[in-house]
C-alpha cells in the first residue's frame, strides 16, 4: 500500500498544478477575447457606447437589459490611458476597470463621485502620469474600462446620451 502513496501524490499534485494553470489561462484568454470583441467596434484606447441589450444583440455575456454600457478596451503599452466618467444625475452609474486577468482594479459609482465627473490616469509602475489626477496602477498592459448607467425604461436612452458621451478614455503621454 506505502509504494502507491508516492505515486498519488505526485499524481495529486500534477492535477492541481494543471487545474490551476488552466484558471489562470483562461481568466487572460477571456478578457482577451472581449478586449478584441469589444475594441473592433470603435478601437482601442477609445470609448464604446453601446446599444441597450437586445436578445438578438448581446455583445457581454448575460447583459443587464436596464443598463446603458460604454466600454473603453485598454492598451497601456504606449502609455496611460485618462478615463473620463460622468455620471447622470439622479440615475445609478458606476465606472469599473477590469485588468487582463478579470480582476476589478478600480470601481467608482456615482454616489462615490458626489455626482461629480471622475478622472483617473490608468498606468503601470513607472509611467508617468499628468499631475492632479488620481492615479491607478496596474498590473498588466491590457483590460477593458466600463461605464454602466441605469435606466428606468430604455426609451430613456435618448435623453441620456450627450451626458453618457461625456464618459471617454484616450491615451496621454504623461
Amino acid at each position: 500500500m506505502t509504494r502507491w502513496i508516492v505515486p498519488l501524490l505526485v499524481f495529486l499534485a500534477t492535477a492541481a498544478g494543471a487545474w490551476h494553470a488552466t484558471l489562470a489561462a483562461a481568466t487572460f484568454g477571456l478578457m482577451e477575447g472581449a478586449v478584441r470583441r469589444i475594441s473592433a467596434r470603435a478601437g482601442i484606447n477609445t470609448m464604446y457606447y453601446g446599444e441597450l441589450a437586445t436578445p438578438a444583440n448581446q455583445p457581454i455575456v448575460r447583459p443587464s437589459p436596464d443598463l446603458a454600457y460604454s466600454s473603453c478596451p485598454f492598451d497601456l503599452s504606449d502609455g496611460p490611458l485618462l478615463i473620463n466618467y460622468t455620471p447622470v444625475a439622479g440615475r445609478y452609474s458606476s465606472l469599473s476597470v477590469f485588468d487582463a486577468r478579470t480582476d476589478v482594479v478600480f470601481v467608482r459609482n456615482d454616489v462615490q463621485a458626489g455626482g461629480k465627473p471622475v478622472r483617473i490616469a490608468l498606468a503601470r509602475e513607472g509611467q508617468k502620469v499628468p499631475a492632479g489626477v488620481e492615479t491607478v496602477r496596474v498590473g498588466y498592459d491590457r483590460g477593458i474600462a466600463l461605464v454602466r448607467l441605469l435606466l428606468a425604461d430604455p426609451s430613456e436612452i435618448a435623453q441620456f446620451e450627450a451626458i453618457r458621451r461625456q464618459s471617454n478614455c484616450a491615451t496621454t503621454r504623461g
